[in-house]
Formats: structure tokens, sequence, C-alpha cells
């Protein structure tokens, strides 16, 4: 049954939101911003559980809003007992972890941050429980790559802290990468991108010649998070974060995205035996050796992270059996798994805040002086252990019934012998934690003076152990959630009965093996641990790290020859690159016979032709004379503006001589302070080369043009033109297209423009500074002036010109949406005007006159442009949906208003304040080079010349 959930989307929003408060509110105080914190964590949490009745009873809560329907990517999400289980897990310790984390860090750590950290990954993980698109989830999936490598890292004062959340993004982040590679193999099996379809189509993924490549790359993207063999190595070197990031990162949440994504992909990938092989062998190798390791790490935080590590592979290994049962017992066990897990990180890290210490050996004695803290651990690790009546040891004993039916290559016993070896070794480091760090008697060298925190230290996992302990004894009470997770996972309806006795069965004397075999293996582990440390083994870092380093040095080896510095080259390697995939594509075929005859050309249209091809060659070889290559880029513009003109686009061809007169005034301003000769450094060699190249490109690119016009080729250029009028509103089709059917890629445009003039003068704000503005102080420009810098019928003609290229400017504006014209080329005529006030009176003269900062009119036309495009909301359509009529007011004609002519105001504003913007940045280095300037538009004081004259008489 589905029900609508649209709190879902403020439940996953609601995190992000908040993370936005605690770097504001650590100004009120710790506490102010742990509450702060805790409030929309708390908040999302109420909210989830107002449908726990609802999923518990087999609902499936479901809220979706389209996003781009086009790539199958909506904003959905749905709540069923997986998605329950995780969230609830996700937010309750959520809330633990801000308490534990006020009192945990010091006064010197900012703690703002770490909350605005924490908050963003809860959303990030909580997102990927509830989302019910894969693109959606793969977008979550990356963001908690990103937030935990923040956490990670937040003592970026320490180098082991910078190094693990370096390797966690490392490994994490690829296997992110191999994921969404299987993702969407699965979507386009299954024909849809929605969980809720995936998870119906299980035989037709099963059955497809793409089930093992999908598989084996969600499962690298699963293994990586969840630190399976191999990729087991980064979890433990991640510990070097705070405490609170290690209790709630890799015991409660990131570690198990993987297991959870296992968990939610069994409907539609297990049952095959490459299921089987490559997740339950994963995971119990995995389990086995994450125990071992465990076993005789000193460190404590070292030690719960490789037993974090075991306790994966089970889940992992669970879930790889394949069956109900073993399901039932993954969903209990990652219950279990998080209370004592977490309530053991954040033991451990009251230890070591208490003692300066983590080291085992260091240790000891601690129950005497830390008895609130010994009784939270001892409780955990009894758990972890799997001794009765702690929640630990049901989900072991489930396990290991599990393992005691399985077999693996034929074999009976492989499987329930590892997984038997697992748990002893499990029973002996949960032993020797509480041995070894609060047995014995107490020492008189620690590092500091231990004793038990205050309450809001151990608050937290002392709720944590409480629930070890009624899960323990009252397995009953997990019954609703377990039933409804699992039901979840497999897709059956499922009653799992949880009791503590199960009779003697094989499980059973599996477990009582494990516990006095892990007994026995602590008495013996002072041997076996001199043993460990001498005996040659493969260290996963060591091997991790001269991966990077050989990866880094290949890549080094690559730049050092393809990045020179040397644009030429690069320009050289791109272009060879397109010529040789454009060769690659012509010689597979597929072009069809030509359908179209050649147009007869006039004798005037071959002279022009000829004359461009002149003028194209005169630029490459005399390119290194400026003013005469600009002279003739200049040439080169207006003759492709007479083609458009030929060609009927009027339009284009508006727009490509405004285009160029400005460019080519620019131009001629900023070679005023370039040398008049581009020194020739090139060899002959090179030339050669490099003339080869172009020319094979540009042969290529015309052979290619000239294909696609000898032949018939469908384009949508037919369905503009019918419905520019009754779509738009407008005759023009150029310009409705531009401001209306392709009006993001023209907002697009116009940021970019606005970037790049922004752009432009801040290089020249670094000009300005340093040796350049040293050279430009000492150049000497006085002597390449002419002395008649403003000439008197230059400034006169641009007075006369100026209003008149305004008024032609607002008359190109207004006809633009009916005519040839438009906010862009409207921009470029004002510009020109401007220029033109420049060019004759000088910059200071113009600039004194200046009323409108530059950048506050690029900054409007994005705004209004973007405003108006925003307004289409308010009618319920698409971004940029235009809106227009007509309108009668007597005696004036009939006329249109338009909503696409103020997204034209913002494009001739955005355009104008650019334009002026690398005007001005020119200008400044004029002026700061020490150039002389007016104080009047010309080069003499008419006033002072009368003087002079009635002086003389």
């Amino acid at each position: 049954m589905n029900t609508s959930g649209n709190v879902l989307f403020l439940i996953a929003l609601l995190p992000f939101v908040g993370a936005l408060v605690p770097g504001l509110m650590i100004r009120a105080g710790r506490n102010a911003c742990a509450s702060f914190t805790a409030a929309p964590t708390a908040i999302a949490l109420i909210l989830l559980l107002t449908y726990a009745p609802a999923v518990l009873n087999g609902e499936v809560i479901q809220a979706e809003v389209m996003w781009l329907p086009q790539l199958g990517l909506s904003v959905s999400f749905f709540l069923d007992g997986l998605g329950l289980l995780f969230a609830c897990m996700i937010l309750g310790v959520g809330l633990l972890i801000t308490l534990y984390a006020r009192f945990y860090l010091s006064g010197d750590d900012p703690v703002g941050q770490f909350y605005t950290y924490l908050l963003l990954f809860q959303g990030a993980m909580l997102g990927i429980v509830i989302s019910d698109n894969i693109l959606l989830l793969l977008v979550f999936w990356e963001l908690t790559s990103l937030s935990s490598f923040l956490l990670i890292g937040y003592w970026k004062h320490l180098p082991e802290g910078r190094q693990g959340a370096r390797m966690a993004l490392t490994v994490t982040g690829a296997g992110g990468l191999a994921m969404i590679g299987g993702m969407l193999i699965l979507g386009n099996i299954a024909g849809s991108y929605n969980l809720t379809d995936i998870l119906q189509a299980g035989d037709a993924i099963r059955a497809s010649e793409w089930y093992l490549p999908a598989l084996i790359l969600i499962l690298l993207g699963a293994f990586t998070k969840s630190a399976q063999f191999p990729f087991h190595f980064w979890l433990p070197h991640a510990m070097a974060a705070p405490t609170p990031v290690s209790a709630y990162l890799h015991s409660a949440t990131m570690v198990k995205a993987g297991v959870f994504l296992m968990a939610r992909m069994w409907p539609v990938l297990s049952g095959t035996d490459a299921w089987f092989y490559i997740v339950a062998t994963t995971g119990l190798i995995t389990m086995v050796l994450g125990a071992l390791i465990a076993l005789f790490k000193d460190d404590l935080k070292a030690l719960l992270a490789f037993s974090t590590v075991s306790h994966l592979g089970l889940l992992t290994m669970l879930l790889g059996f394949g069956t109900e049962a073993a399901a039932v017992a993954a969903v209990f066990h990652i219950i279990n798994h998080l209370t004592f897990k977490a309530a053991l990180f954040m033991t451990a890290g009251i230890i070591d805040h208490e003692t300066h210490t983590r080291d085992i050996k260091r240790l000891g004695g601690l129950r005497h002086l830390m008895p609130i803290t010994f009784v939270i651990g001892t409780v955990a690790a009894l758990s972890m252990a799997g001794i009765p009546l702690f929640n630990g040891f049901l989900s072991k004993e489930m396990m290991l019934e599990e393992a005691s039916h399985t077999s693996w290559a034929a074999s009976h016993y492989a499987v329930p012998v590892m997984a038997t070896i697992g748990a002893l070794l499990s029973v002996a480091y949960s032993l020797r934690f509480i041995k070894h760090v609060f047995l014995g008697p107490v020492r008189d060298d620690y590092p500091a003076k231990p004793h038990d925190p205050p309450f809001g230290l151990w608050a937290a996992p002392a709720l944590l152990v409480i629930l070890v302990v009624l899960i323990g004894v009252m397995p009953f009470l997990a019954d609703g959630i377990v039933a409804a997770a699992a039901s979840a996972v497999t897709g059956a309806d499922l009653d799992p009965h949880l009791k503590i006795w199960h009779g003697v069965t094989p499980a059973l004397y599996m477990s009582v093996i494990a516990v006095v075999g892990g007994a026995v293996l602590l008495m013996l582990h002072a041997p076996l641990d001199k043993a460990w440390i001498k005996a040659p083994r493969p260290e996963a870092k060591a091997i991790f790290d001269r991966l990077i380093a050989a990866c880094v040095a290949m890549t080094r080896s690559v730049t050092e020859v393809t990045h020179n510095g040397a644009i030429s080259r690069y320009l050289a390697i791109f272009t060879v690159s397109s010529v040789a995939l454009g060769a690659i594509a012509f010689a597979g075929g597929g072009l069809s016979e030509p359908t179209r005859d050649m147009l007869p050309v006039p004798a005037i249209i071959a002279v022009g032709w000829v004359m461009l091809v002149v003028a194209t060659i005169s630029v490459v070889t005399m390119h290194h004379h400026r003013f005469r290559a600009l002279v003739l880029i200049g040439i080169i513009g207006l003759s492709i503006s007479a083609g458009f003109v030929y060609m009927s686009a009027p339009d284009l061809a508006l727009t490509q001589i405004s285009v160029e007169t400005v460019t080519i005034m620019l131009l001629l301003l900023a070679l005023h302070f370039l040398p008049k000769e581009t020194p020739k450094e090139s060899p002959l060699s090179l030339k050669i080369r490099d003339g080869i190249i172009a020319v094979t490109a540009g042969a290529g690119v015309g052979g290619l043009a000239f294909a696609f016009m000898q032949r018939d080729v469908s384009t949508i250029s037919s369905y503009h033109i019918a419905n520019s009028y009754e779509g738009g509103g407008g005759t023009n089709v150029v310009n409705v297209i531009l401001v209306d059917f392709r009006g993001y890629d023209t907002y697009g445009e116009i940021i970019v423009l606005g970037i790049a003039g922004m752009l432009i003068y801040a290089l020249m704000q670094s000009l300005l500074e340093g040796p350049a503005a040293r050279r430009l102080r000492n150049a000497n420009y006085a002597n390449d002036r002419s002395k008649d810098r403003h000439p008197l019928m230059m400034v006169v003609v641009t007075r006369v010109l100026m209003p008149i290229a305004l008024m032609v400017g607002i008359y190109i504006f207004l006809r633009g949406h009916n005519q040839p014209g438009g906010g862009f080329v409207a921009g470029l005529v004002v510009a020109i005007a401007l220029l033109m006030q420049y060019m004759a009176s000088g910059f200071a003269w113009t600039q004194d006159r200046q009323r409108i900062e530059y950048h506050t009119l690029i900054g409007f036309g994005v705004i209004i442009a973007g405003v108006t495009g925003a307004g289409a909301w308010v009618f319920d359509a698409p971004f940029l949906t235009s809106s227009y009529t007509y309108v009668h007011l007597p005696p004036i004609e009939e006329f249109e208003l338009a909503t696409a002519m103020l997204f034209d105001l913002g494009v001739f504003l955005t355009v104008l304040g650019a334009v002026m913007l690398m005007l001005y940045s020119l200008s400044r280095i004029a002026r700061y080079a020490g150039t002389t300037v007016n104080v009047d538009p010309m080069d003499f004081d008419p006033s002072s010349r009368a003087e002079d004259n009635s002086e003389a008489r």
C-alpha cells in the first residue's frame, strides 16, 4: 500500500537547513550551538516517528517531485521498514553524538564548524536511505564521501588526520565512481531509475547479460564504503578523527551505507552463484581478518576500528548467504552492532579524554578509578563478544546458525569453521578490551589522573548500553522493527519471533567453542603478540601508499610531457586528437550519397571568397606585426558579415559587425601597452608541424561542413519557424530562440560574459601591483604619442553621434522581437558609442563623467534576467517560460508586450556593463602608467586661447 508522504521532503531537508545555524550560534556559546544542532535532528526524528506505525504495518510512504524528467531524475523519497530502521539510527545516534561532542571537544576546537559538518553528513546519509531514485541516491552517496572527508580531517593540525581523510575520500570516492556505472546499467535494464520500479524487476535484471557487470560495479561501491577486504585498510586510519566522528561514522552510519545498499538491492541482485561467492566470501574473509588484526592492536580506537571491519564482514556474509533467515539475522545485528559499538567508541573517547592515552599497555585498573565508565564499557564489550543476556549474543547465534547450514564449493565445513573462528577472535579481543583496560591493579604512571567524566559525557553511551541489556533479555522489543526491515529486504512478509533460547543446536556448540577458545586465546595473548609482531605480513596501507605513489609518478611524467606551459603544444594535442577521432568516425562508414547539388557561385562571391582566403593567409604570415594583424582580422570579420547578409541572415550580420567593431576597438586600446611586434620564437620545424596540423584540421572541418550541406538533414529549425509567433509572440525567429526557446543558454552566456568582464578587471588589478606595476611606472609612452591625441573633429563628431547612437540602440532593442536586433546587439551599439567617447576625449575625461558603476550594470542585468525567468514559477511554468499579449491603446496602434523584453533588458545591461568594464580596466592601466590626462574634452582650453589672443591684440 502506498501512502503520500510529503513530510519526507522536510525530513530530508532539515539537516541541510540546520547546517547553516551552528556557525552563527557558536557566538552565543557552546550550549546554544549544541542545542540548535540538536533541534533539526530532533524535529526530523519526531516527524519520522509519525510514519512509524504505518511503516510497521507494512505500508510504504512515498513522495516525488520531478526534477529532470528527460534524464529520469526526480526528487523522490520512499520510506519502508529498512529505510525507517536506518533513518532512526542516523537521527537517533546523531542526537546522542551531538550531546557527547558538546562535552568531548575542547574549548580550542571550532565546535560550530564540527556541528556544521555533522549535519551535512547526517543529511547526506539520510538522503541515501530514503531515496527512491538511484540517480538521487548517487548524489547523496557522493555527498557522504565529501562530508565525511571534512569530519575525518576535522583536526587539520594532525598529519594522520589529513592522511586519513584523503585515504577515505580516495577509496570511497573511487568505489562511488564504479557504483555510478553499475547503477546506470541497472536503471537501463529495468527501464527506470526509480528504486521501487527496479525492486520489482529482479527476474529481468538477473536474466540480463549485463547483470554481472552491474553487480560487480555496485559491489565495488558497497565494499569500499563498508571497508570490506581488500578495501578494509582505510577505516582504521580514519580513526585519527575525533571520537564523536568515529562513533557516528564508523559504527552507526557511513560504514553501514555499503551494508544498506546490499540490503536494499538484495531482492534484485541476490539469488545467484555470483552474488553468493562474491558477497559471502568477501564478508567471511573480512570478518576473520578484521578480528585477527583487532586482537593485536594496542590502540583502543584501532582495536575497535578493526572489530568494526570484522562485524561489517559478518553483515556482508549474512546478506551474501541469500536466505530470508540470514537477512533477518543481518538486520538484527545491524541494530545490535549500533548499540554496543557506538557505546564502545564513546567509552574509548572517555578513557582518552580522562587519561590522555589510548594505549592499552599504559592502562589497566580503571574499574576502581572510573566505575561508571567500567560498567558501560564492560557491558558493551560483553555484547560485542556475544555473551548471553546481551543483544550481541542473539544475533551472533543467528549468524552461527545460518553459517552451519551453508556450503561453500561443495564443502559443508568451510563456512561454519571460518565463522566460528571469527566469533572466537571476536570474544578474544572483546575480553582483552575489558581485562587490559579495566581489570588489574591500579597503576601510578597514567599520563593523567583518571576519573569518571561529567554526566554529559557518559549519558549517551549509558543509554546505548541500557538498550543492549533490554534487547538482550527482552528481544521481543525489537520484533516489530526487525520484521519490517527484514521484510523490506527480502520482499517477503517475515515474522522473526526473536528469542533468547533456541535449544541445543549446532550454533550453540559453535558459540561455546568461540567463548572458550576466545578466553584461552586471551590467556596466550602475550606470546602470540610477540609472534605477531615478528611475523612478516603484507600491510594494506603500505600497498596503498605504493600504488598511489606509482599513480602520482605516472601522472607527473605524463603532465611534464604534455603540460609544459606552451599553448601550442596543448592546441596541437587537442587538435590532433579531434582530427584522429573524426577520421576514425569517418572510416566507420555510414555516409550517405549527396542529395543536393551545388548552387552556382556568382563572380562577386568568388572574388570575396578569394579575398577572405588571402586575408586569412596574411594573418598567419604577418601575425608578428600586431597592428597589421589586427587590421586583417577586422577585414576578415567584416567579410564574414557580408557573407551573412548574402545568405539572408541579417541578425547574424548585425551581431557580427557589432562584435567585430567592439573587439577591434578594445584590442586597439590594448595594443597601446604592447610591443609593436611579437618576437619570433618557433623554429621552422615547429612551424611546419603546426601548419600540417592546422591544414589537416581545417580541411576536416571544411569537409564535414561540405558533406552536411550536400545532404538533407533533419533539423529543429522548422519547429522554431512554425512556433516563433504562436509560442513566443515574435516574428524574429532568431531573437525568439535566444530569449525563449533557448533562453537558458542565453542566460548562461550573459553570466559567463559578466564573469569575463570581472576577471579582466581582477587581472588588471593584479597587474597594478608588484613588478608589473613598477614596469608600468617606468615605461615611457610620451615619445610615442601624437601631438594631437584628441582631435577637435573627432571630439565634435562623437558628441553629435552619441545621442544618435543611443537612439539607434534603443530602436534596435525595442524592435528585436519582431525585426533584426535585440538586447545583445543594442548593448554592443551603445557600448560602441561610449567607446568612441573614450577614444575621442580620453579615459580620464570620460571616466570622470561616469555615473553608474559597470559592476552594477552587470549585476542588475543578470538579476533582471534571472528574476524574469523565475517569475514563470509563479504561474507553475518552467524557468524562463515567456508570456506575451497584444495591447491596443487608442490612438496608438496595437503593440505587443512580452516578458521576453525584460529578459532582453537583462541581456542588454550585462553586455553593456561587461564591455565597458573591460574598457575601464584598460583605462586604469593608462592612468597608472603616468599618461597625461585632459581636464577639457580636447587638447587645448578654448577659454585660455581666447585670453591669449586678447592680450596679443
